[in-house]
């Protein structure tokens, strides 16, 4: 999927859950004027702008069933430039521009969905196209932010906002989805996809994955994309750890139809045939009505993993993201027929998309 679409299906299957364009003129810096008592808060986004901009890329693509598409991209390393699977996924041909260049051919490195992360390779690129660094832990809400890229073809755009949320779920291929995103409320659209959200000291704290000027917008965290983009830059690919199993989030129907003492964890409702969980996880045995819902019975409830609580289906998914491999074995916690059990698990790798 490429940035000629809005995105707003993201938003909209988020919220369900509860749980193309044309090349734009460079824009220029913005100008601030400070105050008679010192530096003004538009200074501040102007001095990150300059600071940045120039590593950010305009990325078009193109298909032979297609007229192409847009995003962006910024300078991950001195060889190779971070951006959307949906912008570049599909794409036959690719071209970037910085702000000091104009179009140069380019290719893909590599690509994963389930982070909706890829990789260019760097041709070509000017000396003021230096690599952007990544902040060490998630923001806390209320950081000030800037997404800087090129929304509608619009290259060179900056916006302000702050973090609005973290630890956030996005959608990805298959079912599967995204942990760890970080949430703001700084202005993003189409073209936005693939740049990056930074704080006001120029640091990265997210991919821009999703938006569409609905004051509510998304990016892939840096601790994943710290995690993923060395991997496809080494081998072409990622591997992302897999359960097997389809999650829910205690809700109240949930809680009442298990007679649970807590609404704290994640109900285990269905377990894949052969997969890592299998004989492991103990999945719903039946199914109950409470008003008006219909809800699973006699599941697991995930409480821990190797003694990191998991409230949420969001905790649960990013401690698997962020701190597990593959044939990793991690003890789980679990409610089960009202006694709390600990059952060693091993991780699988998640099937090809």
């Amino acid at each position: 999927m490429d940035d000629q679409q809005t995105r707003r299906g993201v938003l909209g299957s988020m919220a369900a859950a509860v749980g193309a364009s044309v090349a734009g003129c460079q824009a220029p810096a913005l100008d601030a004027t400070a105050g008679s008592e010192g530096q003004s808060a538009s200074d501040g986004y102007s001095a990150v702008y300059e600071q940045v901009v120039d590593s950010v890329a305009t990325v078009r693509t193109y298909t032979e069933n297609s007229r192409g598409g847009q995003g962006s991209a910024f300078v991950y390393s001195d060889d190779y430039l971070v951006t959307n699977e949906h912008v570049v996924g599909d794409a036959d041909e690719i071209y970037v521009r910085y702000r000091e260049s104009g179009w140069i051919e380019s290719a893909v490195v590599a690509v994963d969905a389930y982070s909706d992360l890829a990789v260019i390779e760097v041709t070509d690129k000017p000396a003021s196209a230096t690599p952007l660094s990544f902040v060490e832990a998630d923001p806390g809400v209320g950081t000030e932010v800037v997404a800087i890229g090129n929304p509608f073809g619009l290259s060179g755009s900056v916006s302000a906002g702050i973090v609005s949320g973290v630890d956030r779920t996005l959608p990805a291929a298959n079912g599967f989805s995204i942990p760890d995103a970080v949430q703001t409320d700084a202005a993003v659209n189409p073209g936005n996809s693939g740049g990056p959200l930074v704080t006001l000291d120029g640091t990265v704290v997210g991919v821009i994955n999703s938006g569409g000027g609905d004051n509510i917008g998304f990016a892939i965290s840096a601790a994943l994309t710290r995690r993923v983009v060395p991997s496809l830059i080494d081998s072409g690919a990622y591997d992302h750890s897999y359960l097997g199993v389809r999650l829910t989030d205690l809700t109240p129907p949930i809680v009442e139809a298990n007679d649970l003492r807590t609404a704290e964890g994640v109900y285990i409702d269905e377990v894949v045939t052969d997969g890592p969980a299998e004989g492991v996880l103990e999945p719903s045995n039946g199914e109950e009505v409470v008003n008006g819902v219909r809800v699973g019975v006699g599941g697991d409830v995930v409480v821990a993993m190797d003694e990191t609580p998991t409230p949420s289906r969001q905790h649960l998914s990013s401690f698997l993201a962020l701190e597990t491999t593959p044939g990793d074995t991690i003890a789980v916690d679990v409610l089960r027929e009202g006694s709390r059990e600990t059952v060693d698990l091993t991780l699988g790798e998640r099937p090809e998309r």
